[in-house]
């Protein structure tokens, strides 16, 4: 498939207000009152429950749910994706969000919401920058967000820790530890801002200090941990280092005065490479201005930074485990300068995978969706973000959302960690989705459930260890359909 694009108007959220007498309003629920709901769902659904996993008499087939899933991707790029999936179970597990969704389809649910991360996978955090230049620790992955039930982000955030742990060889009562870390955190970080004042708990975020302050106060064996506070400390250094000036060194090259975005093909192609000569892209950059154009649209503010970039150069850029074979691309764009970059992401939203489990949220554009949910869970956005709709040169229709590319960003070395980081990392991952979910949720009710005791942290231990038998089991199919050649992996 071609992929050209053109443009969709973004649209812009609007409001309209009828006239039909007094307005309805919902009254305020009580402190008292929302903490009596948090108990009473856990009379409904006991925290003891959470525990249990078996899989479904009518499990849909994973590898059909992969295919499905895949139809309509960019077909040179999917068997990248499986190739990634392949390379062990914790690398299947980071491609198997559908999946994984599916299954807790049929979970107990305590009925009470917040604005779902929807893959809270423990690689999908990191370290940002903010607009203020400052160093925080958060989600970095929203391509599945959706309002939905807080436990199902808990169970794939507890999942992966202890499907993790099994890949590095860890012992039994370390995965065990480990995940009890990251979920005791969450209700331990949930309980506390169900105490803040509502402004607080909006604004409440982990600061790159207070996670290297964490670290500091770990103890193992009455000492410090020092070799997981240096790998921190190192780790915010290096990522206040990835910017758009960097990767405008790294990956361009001078052409007829201008800077371009080098190949390496498959996973870096040049926009004006992705189709045969005389196919219409000699009108790639007026196609690009009109697609910045309609993304402006989506931009929070009437004057922006944006203005003052021009367009240079695009290219298609293969990301990530699970995304490997939407459309992504990035974008160069100059502002007074060659010395003033700055490159964009442009990401292709699909429906999320919780979508079929959980409905649609109310959104037409998957790009806003994907926006809309980032806004509401993080405590500070990237002034870049926004979205547009992008037409194929086949007529197909494709949402995406825009953000900036490597702009000071940073994650853990998930491949070398040991027992004592990846019980710190579990910690501060948490602790985060905690505060994520306490912005738009019920903090006060979800706080009430979860309670002072750890009930619902061993439940969640046993899903966890359950659910990775069965990751291994859905990995060991998965492995079977590219041998067998149903499926293609490129490796």
């Amino acid at each position: 498939m071609t992929e050209g694009l053109t443009t969709e108007p973004a649209g812009k959220a609007s409001l309209s207000i009828v006239a039909t007498g007094e307005p309805a309003r919902r009254r305020q629920l009580t402190v008292a009152e929302r903490e009596a709901k948090g108990r009473a769902a856990r009379t409904r659904v006991p925290r003891s429950s959470h525990g249990q996993w078996r899989p479904a008499p009518d499990r849909p087939d994973p590898v059909t749910l992969l295919e499905d899933q895949s139809a309509g991707w960019a077909a040179d790029l999917v068997p990248v994706r499986y190739g990634r999936m392949l390379a062990s179970p914790f690398a299947y597990h980071r491609g198997a969000a559908l999946i994984m969704a599916a299954d807790l389809a049929d979970t107990p649910r305590s009925d009470l919401k917040v604005q779902l991360c929807g893959d809270a996978h423990l690689a999908n955090f990191g370290v940002f920058g903010t607009p203020e230049r400052r160093m925080i620790f958060d989600i970095r992955d929203f391509d599945e967000t959706i309002p939905g039930p807080w436990e199902w982000d808990v169970k794939r955030l507890a999942a992966s820790f202890e499907i993790m742990g099994r890949d590095r060889g860890f012992r039994a009562a370390d995965r065990r530890a480990v995940v009890l870390a990251a979920v005791r955190a969450y209700r331990q970080r949930i309980r506390r801002a169900a105490m803040m004042r509502t402004l607080h708990a909006w604004y409440d975020e982990l600061d790159i200090t207070e996670v290297l302050d964490m670290i500091r106060k770990d103890q193992q064996g009455g000492r410090a941990t020092r070799i997981p506070q240096r790998r921190g400390e190192r780790g915010a250094q290096v990522a206040q280092t990835r910017d758009s000036v960097r990767v405008l060194a790294k990956r361009t090259a001078e052409v007829n005065g201008e800077p371009r975005i080098v190949a390496e093909s498959p996973l870096i192609v040049p926009l004006e490479q992705l189709s045969e000569p005389g196919s219409g892209w000699e009108q790639s950059d007026e196609l690009i201005d009109d697609l910045i154009g309609t993304y402006r649209q989506s931009l929070s503010s009437e004057h922006h930074p944006i203005e003052e970039f021009r367009y240079v150069h695009a290219a298609r850029k293969v990301v990530g485990v699970g995304g490997v074979g939407t459309r992504c691309f990035i974008l160069l764009m100059l502002g007074r300068d060659r010395d003033d970059p700055l490159l964009l992401q442009l990401r292709e939203a699909q429906p999320a995978a919780l979508e079929r489990f959980l409905g649609s949220g109310g959104y037409q554009n998957h790009g806003q969706r994907v926006v809309a949910g980032q806004r509401l869970m993080q405590g500070t956005n990237d002034i870049f973000l926004g979205w547009l709709s992008g037409r194929g040169r086949d007529g197909e229709v494709a949402d995406f959302y825009v953000r900036q590319f490597q702009a000071w960003k940073g994650g853990v070395d998930i491949e070398h960690l040991l027992v004592p980081g990846a019980t710190i990392y579990a910690q501060v991952c948490g602790a985060t989705l905690a505060h994520a979910h306490a912005r738009w949720g019920d903090r006060i009710a979800i706080g009430s459930y979860l309670g002072s005791r750890d009930n619902f942290d061993k439940a969640i231990v046993d899903f966890a260890i359950a659910y990775a038998d069965q990751n291994e089991r859905d990995y060991q199919a998965f492995a079977a359909a590219v041998k067998s050649g149903r499926l293609v992996a490129e490796t």
